[in-house]
C-alpha cells in the first residue's frame, strides 16, 4: 500500500501532520507492508531566496493583521506543535524559497523512500528546530550530508536544474487531485485526507485502504 503526501518544508502544520501520521503508522499492524513517498508542494512558488523581514511581519502582510497578533498566533502554533513533541519558535525561522529542497528530495527518493523520508524529517528539523534557511546550499548540503547523502552529487544537483520537472510535476498532480494546501495525504490513490488532523483519522483511512487493497476482485 502506498501513502503519498504533499507538503512543503516551510509549512508548520506539515511538520505536524507528519508526527500525527508517524504514530498513526506506528500503531497500524499492516505498517510494513506501508510504502510513504514524499511529494513537491511550494506554499509560495515565487517567494524570494530569502525572506526579508521577521516572520511575524511576513504573515501579518499577508493576512492583513497586526504584527502583535501575527506573533500571538505564531506563539499559539509553537504550542500546538509542542504537543506532538516538536520544538517550534516560529517567531525565529528563517523563511525563503524551497524548489531547491524539493529538488533534494527527489535526489533522496532515487536511493530508496526510507532515505527521502531521511531526508524530508532532516530539513523540516533544519528549518523549524534549529531555525536555519533551507533555501541555502551550504544548509542543503550539510543537511544532506548528516542525512547520508553524497555531497558531489548535491553539489552537481544545486549548481544544475535536475529534478525540476519532478517537482513541477507533483504540484500539477497535488492540483489535479484537488489539493489547494498542504499537507495533503493521498492513500492508494484511492482516499485522501486533507490537513494535519489527528493520528485517529489517519489510522482510520490506513484500515480503509488496506481493506480496500485486500477485497477480493469481482468478475461481472
Amino acid at each position: 500500500m502506498r501513502v503519498e503526501i504533499w507538503s512543503d518544508i516551510v509549512c508548520p502544520w506539515c511538520y505536524i501532520g507528519k508526527r500525527r501520521f508517524e504514530a498513526a503508522l506506528a500503531g497500524f499492524e499492516h505498517a510494513d507492508e506501508v510504502e510513504v513517498r514524499w511529494r513537491s508542494f511550494e506554499l509560495d512558488p515565487h517567494a524570494p531566496f530569502r525572506r526579508s523581514g521577521s516572520t511575524a511581519e511576513h504573515l501579518a502582510a499577508k493576512y492583513g493583521m497586526s504584527v502583535d497578533d501575527a506573533r500571538a498566533r505564531l506563539t499559539s502554533l509553537d504550542e500546538l506543535a509542542a504537543a506532538d513533541g516538536l520544538d517550534y519558535d516560529l517567531a525565529a525561522t528563517q523563511g525563503g524559497n524551497t524548489f531547491a529542497a524539493h529538488r533534494l528530495i527527489h535526489l533522496a527518493n532515487e536511493s530508496g523512500l526510507d532515505v527521502g523520508d531521511r531526508v524530508k524529517e532532516a530539513l523540516l528539523h533544519a528549518y523549524f528546530v534549529e531555525r536555519r534557511p533551507v533555501s541555502e546550499p551550504d544548509v542543503l548540503l550539510e543537511v544532506g550530508e548528516r542525512a547520508g547523502l553524497d555531497r558531489a552529487e548535491m553539489s552537481a544537483l544545486l549548481a544544475g536544474d535536475r529534478f525540476a520537472g519532478d517537482v513541477r510535476a507533483d504540484e500539477a498532480e497535488a492540483a489535479a487531485l484537488g489539493a489547494t494546501g498542504v499537507p495533503f495525504f493521498v492513500f492508494d490513490r484511492a482516499f485522501a485526507v486533507p490537513g494535519a488532523q489527528e493520528s485517529e483519522v489517519f489510522l482510520q483511512t490506513l484500515q480503509r485502504a488496506w481493506d480496500r487493497a485486500q477485497a477480493p476482485v469481482r468478475h461481472s
